[in-house]
């Protein structure tokens, strides 16, 4: 039982709620207290509870009251107190005999929490004064341990015989914990002492307490029991936090760190800490906080470097909390001032400064892609022995600003280095996503997998929860755009639970690419809407790149050519799309040429080939020759769209390669050769259904019976009776993985994993886990 749960800090709250969402199974109930509804409850039932009904009000009033009641002055509480049982106990207790009989001086206008203080107060201010200051540092210490308590009060001459008027009262019990009889007691009587006598009280508790033992601990008390600067205890605050750190307690190395700070008189000292303080608030999610001190910071940096590492911090969370257009311009700013008292730090910061832009895109305001590289390659050369992260910058910057194929052999280097390191140290496994970016952009499908999949594991196992949600991202990124549905809407809720987590936004993109890939046009739409809406907002201009890539995606699996050109035509004439992904050009050649917009087409292919020739993967050239097939005739088109499917065959990328068969039957079919555009068709229609696209495979049934082959339509291998986190769980225990090793995964019980499994037994009407594999699709069969 959680009584109060208003007064829980943040990270304790979403720990227990996140636990209470994931009881489904278990032989265990958490019961939430709160005043008011609130966050804390998203996803857990709820009860509300009302007030006492008046009868019972007037009851439980009338029990406590000694004497006659002025039935005018019981309604009034009962109305005042609106049944709230605490409050009807509580308040009589403080009122006089003339007040409860004619309602003379009755208290004016305090909230209910005010009055339920001040009736605690009277009784507070009726005890002698040894009880009042043992009750004050009962207050202070919230450990409620006796023994600390006692020493504490040996240290302000204070004895035994003080307990007894104060448990009288009922306002405390101290047996094997410290109990106050309500948390409102402990605030009341602490902010009712004066400043003096708190510190006096944080005093006696930080001599109480032991050094060796509970070093965080006295630091604080003696930093509560400190009027004025002292620098003693700032560098003890200071060591605590170090310690929280090491621990992993952010919010508490930051509290630590920002009461250093009030200590500190120095200015060039004020400032350094509260740079840390702001840094570890930052890291730690409390962002308001982190900019409050950062301008104190700002007011005493004196030192360029200093100054550089206040803005490029003010920078970063102008990118964390909106990602939107301006952080790009902050984060550059902050890069170009590190120049010249840190370069490996203002190389890091062009790395932030490339991937805030690349998410501002055509919505840069003041620092796109171009000026970012440009800016980065005029700035600190490489080191005599880069980096992956060295290596990563200069590719990207040399891509953007001398072209494509200047760039690619820099970023395979960069990619070779990220794969050469088999455990990447934090402050490189930080840039995996661009160089993820990059290996997608290099039409590197084979690295891609690889380096996702690997920093997946490597998360998984050392409990990075901030680096699951987005490996997982990446690799169903991969899983979907290359036709394995089933895996990748698999992952979303791993994604979603793994964000739940750590308190941060699942990633939408993913559902949106599964919906646009199997077609499903009201789902898609919606998803981009929504998507745009809120992206747009903060000026998160890739979100158009995106969703314009996965319109042209879903609309040409559809065979709605018109709309898919309408979707991409900006990406190939707008100048501000320049540095976008190649990707979307072969989407722009599909739908130019069934559109009769063969100058376009032209324009899209000549966008393409300018990566694919550079980057010759086989991905790269099997979808180059599959677009300039589709602009060519006769004998050379047929070659080249053999050449795209013996290219694609060699990939993971299945759904490109079965467009590859579908476009070739389609322009097969339109050369009057049926029995072999029957063929590719066939193989095409099997694959697309196999995969779940059924866009596509309405597209390649039409084309197969425009060829006088009748196609019945087939239902594609999913379970649509399964619940997504039912497909996961069916799915992972298919891969042979035991309940705890499911359940660690999913953040839920082993119980959990059972109870969902008998779930997934029943309507897959099988007995055990190892028919499994049986049962569902196997996505091999998709490849």
């Amino acid at each position: 039982v959680i009584d109060d749960a208003q007064w829980l800090d943040r990270a304790s709250a979403e720990a227990l709620a996140f636990v209470a969402r994931r009881l489904l199974a278990e032989p265990v109930v958490l019961l939430f207290a709160t005043r008011e509804p609130s966050d804390l409850a998203a996803g857990l039932p709820e009860l509300l509870l009302e007030g006492l009904g008046n009868a019972d009000a007037r009851a439980l009033l009338s029990s406590v009251v000694p004497g006659k009641l002025d039935k005018r002055i019981a309604e009034q509480i009962i109305a005042e107190t609106r049944g709230n049982p605490l409050a009807l106990l509580e308040l009589p207790r403080g009122l006089s005999a003339a007040q409860l009989a004619g309602g003379f001086g009755l208290p004016g206008a305090l909230s209910l929490s005010g009055r339920i203080e001040r009736s605690f107060l009277r009784r507070l201010e009726a005890l002698p004064e040894d009880a009042r200051g043992l009750l004050l540092v009962a207050a202070a210490e919230p450990t409620g341990d006796p023994a600390l308590l006692w020493r504490a009060a040996e240290r302000l001459a204070i004895g035994a015989p003080a307990l007894e008027p104060a448990e009288a009262a009922g306002l405390i019990d101290v047996g094997a914990r410290v109990r106050f009889r309500h948390p409102l007691v402990r605030s009341a009587l602490y902010r009712a002492a004066a400043p003096q006598e708190r510190r006096r009280a944080h005093g006696a508790l930080a001599e109480a307490t032991d050094a060796q033992i509970d070093p965080d601990r006295r630091a604080w008390h003696l930093a509560a029991a400190t009027a004025g600067p002292d620098e003693a205890v700032a560098s003890e605050l200071e060591h605590a936090a170090s310690r929280a750190q090491a621990r992993g307690g952010l919010a508490a190395a930051a509290a630590f760190q920002e009461r250093a700070v009030q200590l500190t008189s120095d200015q060039a000292l004020r400032a350094q800490r509260a740079l840390a303080a702001a840094q570890t608030k930052y890291e730690a999610g409390a962002l308001e906080d982190a900019l409050e001190l950062l301008d104190i910071a700002d007011a005493g940096a004196y030192r360029a470097g200093q100054r550089a590492r206040v803005d490029l911090l003010r920078a970063q969370i102008a990118f964390a909390s909106r990602r939107g257009s301006d952080a790009p311009l902050l984060l550059l700013d902050a890069a170009r001032e590190l120049e010249r008292t840190d370069p490996k730090i203002a190389r890091a910061t062009y790395l932030d400064a490339f991937s805030a832009a690349r998410f501002a895109g055509p919505l840069a305001r003041g620092a796109d892609l171009v000026k970012v590289s440009q800016a980065a390659l005029a700035g600190p050369p490489l080191p005599p022995a880069p980096r992956p992260s060295d290596l990563l910058l200069q590719g990207l910057a040399v891509q953007i600003t001398r072209g494509y194929a200047a760039g690619a052999p820099l970023l395979r280097s960069a990619l070779t280095a990220f794969q050469r390191e088999p455990a990447l140290p934090p402050d490189q496994a930080r840039w995996l996503s661009l160089a993820l970016w990059a290996a997608a952009d290099l039409w590197d499908d084979d690295t891609f997998r690889r380096l996702t999949t690997r920093e997946l594991e490597r998360a998984r196992e050392v409990g990075a929860l901030t680096a699951i949600p987005l490996a997982l991202s990446m690799l169903s990124y991969i899983h979907a755009t290359s036709g394995d549905l089933a895996s990748a809407e698999s992952h979303l809720e791993e994604i979603r639970s793994a964000s739940e987590a750590i308190g941060t936004p699942a990633q939408p993109y993913i559902a949106l690419w599964v919906a646009a890939m199997r077609g499903r046009e009201t789902e898609t739409l919606d998803l981009i809407r929504a998507t745009n809406q809120e992206a747009l907002a903060r000026g998160e201009g890739y979100v158009m790149f995106v969703t314009e890539h996965v319109t042209a995606v879903l609309y040409n699996g559809l065979g709605r050519y018109s709309e898919a050109l309408a979707a991409l035509r900006r990406q190939a004439v707008d100048p501000s799309y320049r540095d976008g992904s190649p990707r979307p050009m072969a989407e722009l050649v599909e739908a130019a040429v069934r559109s009769g917009e063969h100058q376009l087409a032209a324009l899209a292919l000549e966008r393409l080939t300018a990566t694919t020739d550079a980057a010759g993967t086989d991905w790269a050239l099997g979808i180059e020759a599959r677009s300039r097939a589709m602009v060519s005739d006769g004998e050379t088109a047929d070659a080249l769209y053999r050449d795209a499917i013996a290219r694609l065959s060699r990939t993971s990328i299945r759904v490109q390669l079965a467009r590859a068969h579908l476009l070739y039957g389609e322009w097969l079919r339109r050369e009057r050769r049926r029995r072999d555009a029957r063929q590719q068709l066939r193989t095409a229609l099997e694959m697309f259904t196999s995969m779940g696209t059924e866009g596509f495979a309405d597209r390649s049934r039409r084309e197969l019976s425009a060829t006088g082959e009748r196609a019945r339509r087939r239902s594609v291998e999913t379970r649509e009776d399964l619940t997504p986190q039912e497909a996961q769980i069916a799915r992972m225990a298919g891969d042979g993985l035991s309940n705890a090793e499911i359940g660690a995964r999913l953040f839920v019980s082993q119980s959990t994993v059972a109870y969902h499994l008998r779930h997934v037994f029943s309507k897959l009407n099988i007995a055990s886990r190892h028919q499994l594999a049986q049962a569902l699709p196997d996505p091999a069969a998709q490849r």
